[in-house]
């Protein structure tokens, strides 16, 4: 019996009973679940027997999960609230459903502790050398946040220094902070790299993202000079997303993981500020933004003072609570202690305050990477032969505040890194229809790669990489904790260039989303998808999976690749104990 057969039914049940069920450790301050809310059946859909290779693999079931896991029921997924609880038992419900076993010893759960800070809106002041002064209202100007955990952050009279992008990279012999005493200062920082608003393709990626191009590198970096606060100036195409964006991320709860379980360094304040308001605390200084610009994308760049300093006091309500990651195991039949990785981030930003729909359902971002999870983990259980290797299915939470779930689970991975023999990331699927094509996030990375390329040729698919290498989406997924830790990740989808439409039809459904749909209450299910590029990759990301976890392969960055360093010590470190 098909186990999309019984789905529906579950379903329903699962809504009914989360209390009842064996149930996560009970977010802080959670309210109880509501009565149950028999889900709506699966909504009209492409049918599967074209495009789907794998039996267990099914456009309907994807398709429920999807609308469950994005329905006003869930209240958008916050960490921390009514809506973690009804996903985690839901997610549980539906691993047990399967067969699958607990994945952390003998809980389905891994607790991640948290931090919840809500920051009460209040405005900043900069104070020119003259003496005038010049509000900036939270929100529609700037944003600010705090990760110390402390309820009052106050900064007063801090001097402005304009330190180009913020980047130290000693291997390119490059230093924005070279001579500079920042201890005590805020320091205003352009997104992206050296090079990209340039266009100058011999620094650092030219238009492609590194990691020093991410906002959180550069508060990181900020915070080790011993700066005060940061702010990073916002334009469309450095940040690759809108104003709307940055507001709506930074508006209410942020979490974060307890400073005890986070080695990084971290400021008192931290945010952001729009291009207007950057371009007039320039001009205010005698100087313009743009020029300034250009002068930091060019080698030797030296900081700026502004003539100017902020002021913020930062009044925020600071909870400790705790999230979970959702993990299930498929044990290997014949090396059970070295693992196969399949996750995505169950979270989303919840609701806001306000008028009309609020609600922010994240149905592209991330139901469709869990459905995605669910539907490939149900594939293998009817796998003959089982997987020699294990294979963990997992749904981490708080990756909208910064890839938390994923960065605690690799500082406690329940199969050491070292025994990972790879990652594979699914957030955000692409809905265009079948394509020719499939996107790689960080082209050219890792031996992933070549064990991919044979599957999507069967599938008649070229492979690629992402067209807006700029927007670093390699850095702003789960993935990358691991990357950085080492364990190679892949992070692959369907492309734009749609069977039925070419790449005009994708790319007017992929804009269409990053306007109106992405990180707003706008993206719901919408029963009008065509999944069938969904069903290509889920079935492509399946048999990437089998083949790593039926071999004996260990796949390794590719050479220049800044991760590779890791994985080479950290498989040297096990051979050596393996004497």
């Amino acid at each position: 019996m098909r186990h999309r057969l019984i789905l529906a039914a579950l379903t329903g049940a699962v809504l009914a009973g989360c209390q009842q069920a064996e149930a996560p450790p009970a977010p802080a301050a959670a309210p109880a679940t509501p009565a149950a809310q028999t889900a709506a059946p699966p909504a009209a859909a492409p049918t599967p027997d074209s495009y789907s290779f794998g039996p267990e693999i099914s456009v309907e079931d994807f398709v429920q999960h999807v609308k469950v896991l994005a329905s006003d029921e869930f209240e958008g997924r916050a960490p921390g609230t009514r809506g973690e609880e009804l996903t985690t038992s839901y997610l549980k419900t539906q691993f047990e459903r399967l067969g699958l076993k607990p994945g952390n010893g003998d809980s389905f759960f891994q607790r991640v502790p948290m931090t919840e800070t809500t920051a009460r809106p209040a405005p900043a002041t900069v104070t020119a050398a003259g003496g005038a002064n010049v509000s900036w209202s939270f929100g529609d100007q700037y944003v600010v946040g705090t990760r110390t955990g402390q309820p009052e952050v106050k900064i007063e009279n801090s001097e402005l220094v304009f330190v180009g992008y913020g980047v130290n990279a000693p291997e390119a012999d490059w230093n924005d902070y070279a001579g500079l005493d920042v201890k005590g200062k805020t320091v205003v920082i352009l997104v992206n790299d050296p090079g990209f608003h340039a266009g100058d393709e011999s620094l650092f990626g030219g238009k492609r993202m590194t990691y020093y191009g991410r906002w959180t590198y550069k508060f990181e970096e900020a915070a080790r000079q011993g700066a005060a606060a940061a702010l990073v100036v916002h334009d469309d195409a450095g940040a690759g997303y809108g104003w709307d964006v940055v507001r709506n991320s930074w508006s209410g709860a942020q979490y974060d993981l307890p400073a005890s379980d986070d080695p990084e360094p971290r400021l008192p304040l931290q945010g952001w500020i729009n291009g207007e308001v950057a371009s007039a605390l320039f001009a205010a200084a005698g100087l313009t933004l743009d020029e300034q610009r250009a002068a930091a994308n060019k080698p030797g760049f030296k900081a700026v003072p502004l003539k100017a300093t902020f002021s913020s006091t930062i009044q925020s309500q600071i909870r400790s609570a705790e999230s979970n990651n959702v993990i299930a195991l498929l044990p290997g039949t014949d090396k059970p202690d070295e693992a196969v990785i399949y996750m995505g981030h169950w979270d989303h930003l919840g609701k806001h305050e306000g008028e009309g729909d609020q609600i922010y359902n994240g149905a592209i971002d991330n139901a469709t990477g869990i459905a995605g999870i669910l539907e490939i983990a149900e594939q293998f259980t009817v796998q003959d032969p089982k997987p020699a290797r294990s294979v963990l299915f997992m749904a981490v939470t708080l990756e909208e505040s910064g890839l938390l779930g994923s960065k605690y689970y690799v500082a406690h991975p329940v199969i050491p890194l070292a025994n990972t023999v790879g990652v594979i990331n699914l957030d955000a699927m692409t809905v265009v229809g079948r394509t020719r094509d499939i996107v790689v996030n960080g082209f050219g990375a890792s031996e992933l790669e070549d064990l991919l390329r044979p599957i999507a040729d069967a599938q008649q698919r070229v492979m690629h990489a992402e067209a807006s290498v700029e927007k670093g989406f390699y850095y702003r997924s789960d993935h990358f904790n691991f990357a950085k830790a080492g364990v190679p990740a892949l992070y692959a989808k369907s492309g734009l260039d749609a069977i039925e439409g070419g790449e005009a039809h994708g790319m007017a459904i992929s804009d269409e989303y990053g306007a109106n749909r992405y990180h707003k209450p706008a993206d719901e299910f919408d029963p009008s998808w065509d999944l069938g590029g969904v069903m290509q990759d889920l079935n492509a990301l399946y048999l990437l999976g089998r083949e790593l976890a039926g071999g004996d392969a260990w796949p390794n960055w590719k050479g220049g690749n800044e991760f590779k360093a890791a994985r080479d010590a950290m498989m040297a470190e096990k051979a050596k104990a393996a004497k």
